[in-house]
């Protein structure tokens, strides 16, 4: 296992800091292994793309188990930093959801690769000059070329069931992270309203008992979504081929790595928009 998939995050440390190092690893260090199996042709390819597939996904389930700990721990006033990270670029924020990146990410990406390769998937005028092209123009092997194509029907239905489980799952988290925080609305309402009778030290009391309960129930809501983020990654795992999963978590952590290419992130922050 790749070190930083056995590394637990410490309650000490910053998770700001972890995120660095946990991205670093990610850019330097897995998506090429990666990138490099799913182009080898040596004998010895499927076990090695076997080992980087699973040390990517190792990679991001110990992230959701890192932002676990930072939000159980007693220590943790980290919550608001986690739903509202600080760290996270404009260009990411928008794909965000309670604090990381959207369920719907995950299904979308692999909707993708399936439709993409549907569309020639009876297309038999290519014949194999056309995969012979494509090989050397590409890089890959054959049953890398290939390995979205015609999808056997157990994994288009477990597709479909994750796509549901998300479906069903995402607006009731919504709801209940919006419930929490009209619920703490309402008691901070209801303490500032007694303010004028109390003294100021125990209105300030009451309203710390607030703020915390709030935090409390943020937190149930926080780990349900990681939960969720971390069966979602294991489902798409058990539903595919060792080669879909490596075009899957390859798709992934460029899209997350991409988010945070300075470049496009400068493009982006001077781009004009105009404002309707």
């Amino acid at each position: 296992m790749h070190k930083s998939a056995a590394n637990p995050f410490k309650k000490t440390r910053r998770f700001a800091d972890f995120h660095a190092e946990w991205s670093n690893a990610l850019e330097s260090t897995l998506l090429p292994l990666l990138r490099e199996s799913l182009s080898s042709y040596s004998s010895s390819t499927l076990t090695q793309l076997s080992a980087a597939v699973h040390a990517l996904h190792c990679h991001l389930q110990s992230y959701y188990s890192a932002l676990n700990l930072a939000t159980s721990s007693s220590s943790s006033n980290q919550l608001p930093q986690l739903l509202y990270p600080p760290w996270r670029n404009s260009l990411e924020r928008p794909f965000l959801f309670l604090g990381d990146l959207h369920p719907y990410i995950f299904t979308t990406l692999l909707r993708s690769l399936l439709e993409n390769d549907d569309d020639d998937s009876d297309d038999e005028s290519a014949g194999v000059a056309l995969e012979d092209n494509c090989n050397r123009f590409l890089g890959r092997p054959w049953q890398v070329l290939t390995a979205w194509k015609n999808p056997s029907i157990y994994t288009i239905s477990q597709i479909e069931q994750i796509e549901c489980g998300v479906r069903l799952m995402v607006p009731e988290l919504g709801e209940r992270a919006k419930a929490e925080r009209a619920r703490f609305v309402d008691r901070v309402a209801e303490q500032w309203m007694r303010a004028s009778s109390e003294k100021k030290k125990e209105t300030t009391a009451s309203l710390g008992k607030a703020a915390a309960a709030a935090i409390q129930g943020l937190a149930g809501v926080f780990l349900d979504a990681n939960r969720l983020r971390k069966s979602v990654l294991a489902d798409i795992m058990s539903a595919t081929t060792v080669y879909q999963a490596g075009l899957f978590l390859e798709a992934l952590a460029q899209f997350l790595v991409g988010l945070r290419d300075r470049e496009l992130l400068e493009k982006f922050q001077h781009c004009p928009v105009e404002i309707r």
